[in-house]
């Protein structure tokens, strides 16, 4: 199944610790697009800043194709600290309930990585890693644009998202905006780009 605007792109698929089961939305999205790239790490229960996001760069660089990444929790720091560091042709990321860098010592790191690309980030008001609030806050430093995603704990397979076709919209606006930013310079205010309202209701199976 081809997502309209997507095909012009890579798609690197960034899971947080202990990765993505095959019940969780990524590993869904990767069974429902083949094209789509999992970033692998050679040990998921040890969450490393620096390790992961050179794991990532080191993906980016296999291609000179423009990617976008969609990144959960662990997965969304990772790819900010690759972005700070140098990430070669990520042009938009997805970045769903992430996790909150103060738990790993990186809020200083992270604080002042504002983003060269367009970006969506995605929290939950229910999030024990970092309720919607707290997302908002860092989506602002980072130069992201913010979606509530409702009350759906860690965004993950216990949220029972299913397919999460919400996640996939999110994707396919993030698309347009990367596209959009190939031909014009970022900086682009919010109103700018119209992108869906969530709730629960449009988030539930």
């Amino acid at each position: 199944m081809e997502i309209p605007g997507i095909s012009d792109f890579r798609v690197l698929v960034v899971p947080g610790w202990h990765g993505s089961g095959d019940s969780h939305w990524q590993s869904r999205w990767e069974r429902l697009h083949p094209s789509f790239e999992r970033v692998q790490q050679a040990h998921w229960d040890q969450p490393d800043l620096a390790v992961w996001s050179e794991q990532l760069a080191r993906a980016l660089a296999q291609s000179s194709r423009p990617a976008l990444v969609v990144a959960h929790s662990f997965g969304c720091l990772t790819t900010i600290h690759c972005a700070r560091i140098g990430a070669p042709n990520l042009t938009g990321a997805l970045l769903v309930a992430p996790a909150d860098p103060a738990r790993f010592d990186a809020a200083e790191l992270l604080r002042n990585a504002k983003l060269a690309f367009p970006s969506i980030t995605v929290g939950s008001r229910n999030d024990p890693w970092m309720e919607s609030r707290r997302a908002a806050e860092w989506a602002d430093l980072w130069g992201s644009y913010f979606v509530d995603g409702g009350a759906l704990g860690h965004i993950n397979a216990e949220s029972g998202l299913g397919d999460w076709p919400f996640g996939l919209t999110l994707l396919q606006r993030l698309a347009a905006m990367a596209q959009a930013n190939r031909h014009v310079s970022y900086g682009m205010q919010p109103a700018s780009i119209q992108l869906p309202a969530a709730s629960d209701a449009d988030n539930a199976v």
